[in-house]
Formats: structure tokens, sequence, C-alpha cells
């Protein structure tokens, strides 16, 4: 026979805690801003394991990442990390991942509200979201009209950077399909060091060649590293180019 406090299950729920310990009732009577980050992914799951209650699993899904703790860990974390960790299955572990898109997506959103596009770091802080927590390397082509406002944005290439991977032809058939009167670069260091190799700079050489050509030029080419980034444009590369 199971325990009270237990589900049918075996897991133990919101619903088996003491009244005060309640996430969901907390904040229904203070706000949710009083919640912990724990609490609030407590919330999301609503059941713990046999041994440990929601807001137990939620704090240690929370360290599950011993290089980035905290909520920024879920971005690191794959399916399959998460699934690793006793009372959390698939459909909790698709959830979490939910939550962790839809955070980047806000964030993303906030900061287009607030975007220069003229300005490397302002472009460099719009595409960060993107790109922070990727294992592999990215690039992805934005385009531009004549008032400097974002058109797009095109995936050129993921996995290993090289010359050979990164298509001219699909980067600029994207540029007059979109009616792009410029262009940048942009790509991640999943290592977070943002200094540019020697393909960065070959891929940046021939693109920028193309682009005068063809007259839609690149106005940059930006590296996004770890909590930094490079500018091709800001360090005079461009030119030296």
């Amino acid at each position: 026979m199971k325990k009270k406090n237990e589900n049918f299950e075996g897991h133990l729920r919101i619903s088996d805690m003491a009244d005060q310990s309640k996430p969901r009732e907390k904040a229904e009577l203070y706000g949710i801003h009083v919640l912990s980050d724990a609490e609030l992914l407590a919330v999301i799951l609503r059941s713990g394991s046999q041994k440990e209650n929601v807001v137990a699993l939620s704090e240690r899904l929370l360290n599950l990442d011993p290089l980035h703790p905290g909520l920024t860990g879920l971005n690191y974390l794959s399916i399959r990390d998460l699934t690793r960790l006793p009372g959390i299955g698939q459909v909790k572990a698709v959830q979490l991942k939910a939550v962790a898109e839809l955070s980047r997506r806000i964030s993303k959103e906030k900061a287009r509200e607030l975007i220069r596009f003229n300005e490397p770091e302002s472009v460099a802080e719009f595409f960060r979201e993107d790109m922070r927590y990727l294992t592999k390397e990215r690039v992805t082509a934005a385009f531009f009209d004549s008032a400097g406002g974002f058109l797009r944005e095109t995936l050129v290439t993921e996995g290993t950077v090289n010359r050979s991977l990164v298509s001219p032809r699909e980067i600029f058939i994207d540029a007059l399909g979109c009616g792009a009167v410029y262009f940048i670069l942009l790509h991640n260091h999943p290592s977070g060091l943002p200094e540019p190799s020697r393909d960065d700079i070959q891929i940046t050489k021939r693109l920028s060649e193309l682009g005068e050509m063809m007259g839609i030029p690149l106005r940059d080419h930006i590296i996004i590293g770890d909590n930094e980034y490079l500018s091709f444009f800001e360090r005079g590369y461009l030119n030296e180019i």
C-alpha cells in the first residue's frame, strides 16, 4: 500500500507539501516574484521523485551542470542530460527546454526593441542569446535595408567552420530575395574566445570581395564569445582586407 504523501506513480507532489511550502499557493498570496528559482521550476515540474519533493528536485536540477549552475544551466543541458536525473522523464525534460527557449526568445525580443543596428555592440547583443549556449560553431548572415533596418537572418552553416562550408551563393540569393542593401556575418566560438582564426579571416575576405562586386557589401563580421565579442569593423580588419 502506498504512503499517503505519494501519488499513484510514487512521486512526491506539490499537493503533498505543507501549505506554507507550496510554491503555487505562495505565489498566489505574495506574487510570483517572491518565488526562488527552485520554486519557479517546481511549479512547472509539479512532482518530484519517490525520494524527494519537487522543490528539492528543482534545487538539484539547478546544480546539474557544474560549469553553469543556476537557471543558465538549462541552456547547456540536453534533453538526454535532464532525463538522467531521477524524477525527470522525457515530458518534463521537454517542458524544461521549452521554458529555456521561451526565456531566450523573450530576451531577444526585448533586445530588438532597443537595438541600434548601426552599432556592432548592439548587433552582438541581439544575436548573443542565439549563440552563447551553442557547443558547435554556427554562422549566420543578417540582412539590412538602406535605413539600417533589420530584414531577416539566414543560417549559413553549422558545425566546423571553414571556407568550403560557407556558400556565398546561398548568402547572396537570400540577400537579393529580401532586397538587402548590406549584410553582416556573425558566428560564435564555443571556446568563449572571439579572436578570429585564419579561416575566419579568409571567409571574411572572400565575402567582402564578392559583396563589393554584387553591390551588397559586407559591413561587419562579428564573432561572439562568452560575454564578449569581436567586430572586424571596430578592429579595422575590414579596411586591412
